[in-house]
């Protein structure tokens, strides 16, 4: 890729990145419950989704999915129920006892593998690559070096963002001093899940 056309790319990468949505939400929580450096596993989750979709779009598979109704229909529905089912998880969370509490109701193994299918099973990411690469890989040039490049460049403008949004989170962690507030938060993190499960039901393709 020429400079300008990668320039061009990671501005894109960026505007999809810093745009809310599920995966930005699911940091937020973390962020805000456990703090920046806890929230990594579930970081680093996310990329895994996304670098899946990444792959699949790269070896031709995301635009199989991307025309089969059946397939997208089948896909969105499993991230609607399950973002559904974070936002009940979230809602129902207990509150920590004290600010000092360094327990972790939810695992850091669990917490990854919750954000992995997050991203994985997001139709709109799917959709995204495979309208998004054909921009701007060039005919003549060999293509795996050139998805590397653009893939590599989303996962890691996407870990900046999200780390930004964690570190955001985290900020706002120290005013949640009591039962109380901290209920309240989770159960506005628990909607938002619920919201953005609605605003994916609601997804159609152009």
């Amino acid at each position: 890729m020429s400079l300008t056309a990668w320039l061009t790319f990671l501005i894109a990468a960026v505007l999809i990145s810093v745009s809310p949505g599920a995966g930005a939400i699911n940091t937020m929580s973390n962020g805000m419950r456990y703090g920046v450096r806890r929230s990594l596993p579930a970081i680093m989750g996310l990329q895994l989704g996304f670098g899946i979709q990444i792959l699949l779009v790269g070896a031709g598979l995301g635009a199989i999915i991307a025309s089969s109704n059946i397939a997208l229909s089948v896909i969105k529905w499993l991230g609607v129920a399950y973002l559904v089912w974070l936002g009940i998880s979230k809602w129902r969370e207990p509150v920590m006892e004290s600010m000092d509490d360094d327990r972790q109701p939810v695992s850091g193994h669990k917490r990854f593998w919750n954000a992995t299918f997050v991203n994985l099973t997001n139709p709109k990411a799917t959709v995204f690559l495979v309208a998004l690469f054909p921009q701007f890989l060039v005919a003549g040039a060999p293509h795996g070096p050139q998805l590397i490049t653009m893939g590599t460049t989303l996962i890691l403008v996407d870990c900046l963002v999200m780390l930004g949004y964690a570190l955001l989170a985290s900020q706002l962690f120290r005013f949640m001093t009591s039962a109380r507030r901290q209920q309240q938060m989770n159960r506005v993190f628990g909607g938002l899940f619920v919201t953005a499960a609605v605003a994916l039901a609601s997804f159609k393709r152009a």
